[in-house]
């Protein structure tokens, strides 16, 4: 059959990130001591050692979810997917009966060009190797599974991982608040990687909605790592592998929570975050996300019309994601609001840099601007922009 494991306790990992922030994500995991970085559609892969996975899953903010593969096999239909499922792990060890699954998965091969199809595939080899070998089976859960397999199939080739995850990691746990349109907090953290923004000059959002975007840069500035809230780490489905190593875990938490700091690194303070948000219901949100996640009393936020914003003398990053009039009768309204935030930015913020994440050119077009950079991002199933204009 051929199957490969990953030799000399390294790992291959696949990181599956938002389409359009594969660079900045590939970046990220390099950053944090990843070797084999390389960039692919929608995901990034990457080769670590199990404490590098653990500090993954902690610190990295732009993952939806880090798969460890375990095994990688011929694949050229039905039958070389059955009986390559079978020899590809030691199941008595990775998924006992008594332990519960789901089976995701991704891409195709001849004969498997539907995933649920393929997903079933994969569900009937492991219990039917189950029930033969010890005359029972695991049951599937689909919420909150022992143990999340994925299954890649293309090139010839299937590979079988371990979603580590358990939850989508772009669920930081701070924001039981939000608004009508909530921008995903991996994806806020990597538009706000692509400003490049530090810390040093000052944030700001003068459409801030329930506040992620603000939220996200000021954790990064300040070190806070994504995978811990206020009483410790989120639950991770890697705790679960039976190759978990507790002690290992709790140096890679220790060494995550140490990086949390009140300054930049260099000790200096952290420019001026201000956010404005017309809504008092929807302010109220990101007051209390702010809190939540930490970071309050580096963020001021106050009430009012993006049209009255009045920016700090010393030009910095602007960051926006107004409404892209989805809904019918909305488009004159916001065409209004476009041309009167274009105008206030020219007025009012010269030296200051624009990043603007449109799901509308026309509305965009309002804005009377050229746009200096255009990079494709998809926010929520929706084709966006993210626009970074310069402001003279």
């Amino acid at each position: 059959m051929g199957i490969t494991e990953p030799q000399g306790g390294t790992i291959h990992g696949i990181a599956v990130v938002p389409p359009g922030l594969e660079q900045p994500a590939a970046q990220e995991l390099a950053d944090l001591g990843c070797g084999g970085v390389a960039p692919l559609r929608r995901a990034v892969r990457f080769d670590t050692d199990l404490g590098g996975l653990y500090r993954l899953h902690l610190q990295a903010r732009l993952p939806f979810r880090l798969l460890r593969q375990l095994a990688s096999f011929p694949c050229r239909g039905r039958d070389d997917l059955y009986s390559g499922v079978q020899q590809a792990l030691d199941w008595a060890t990775w998924l006992p009966p008594s332990a519960t699954f789901r089976v995701d998965v991704s891409g195709t091969a001849p004969g498997l060009n539907h995933s649920h199809y393929s997903a079933l595939q994969v569900k009937n080899a492991v219990v039917d190797l189950q029930r033969q070998r010890w005359g029972q089976r695991s049951s599937i859960d689909l919420d909150s599974p022992d143990l999340s397999l994925h299954l890649h199939l293309g090139g010839g080739l299937a590979s079988l991982s371990v979603d580590g995850s358990g939850s989508s990691l772009h669920r930081r746990g701070y924001r039981a608040a939000m608004g009508l349109a909530p921008l995903k907090e991996n994806l806020a953290a990597g538009l706000i990687a692509l400003t490049g923004w530090g810390g040093r000059v000052p944030l700001a959002d003068p459409l801030c909605g329930s506040g992620t975007l603000l939220i996200e840069a000021a954790r990064a500035a300040l070190g806070r790592a994504p995978g811990l809230g206020p009483d410790g780490p989120r639950p991770f489905a890697l705790q679960r592998w039976p190759d978990f190593q507790p002690d290992l875990w709790q140096q890679q938490v220790e060494a995550a929570a140490a990086l949390a700091r009140d300054r930049l690194p260099d000790g200096q303070p952290l420019a001026p975050v201000l956010g404005m948000e017309q809504d008092p219901a929807v302010l109220g949100q990101a007051r209390c996300n702010a809190e939540a996640a930490g970071v309050a009393g580096w963020i001021q936020l106050r009430g009012g019309d993006c049209r009255d914003f009045v920016p700090p003398e010393q030009p910095g990053v602007l960051v926006c994601n107004p409404p892209y009039g989805e809904r019918l009768g909305e488009a004159e309204a916001l065409e209004s609001l476009y041309a009167d935030l274009g105008r206030m930015v020219k007025e009012r913020c010269s030296g200051w840099s624009l990043w603007l994440l449109s799901g509308n050119p026309e509305l965009t077009g309002a804005l009377r601007m050229k746009a200096s950079r255009r990079i494709p991002v998809s926010n929520g199933g929706i084709d966006c922009r993210w626009l970074h204009y310069a402001i003279r």
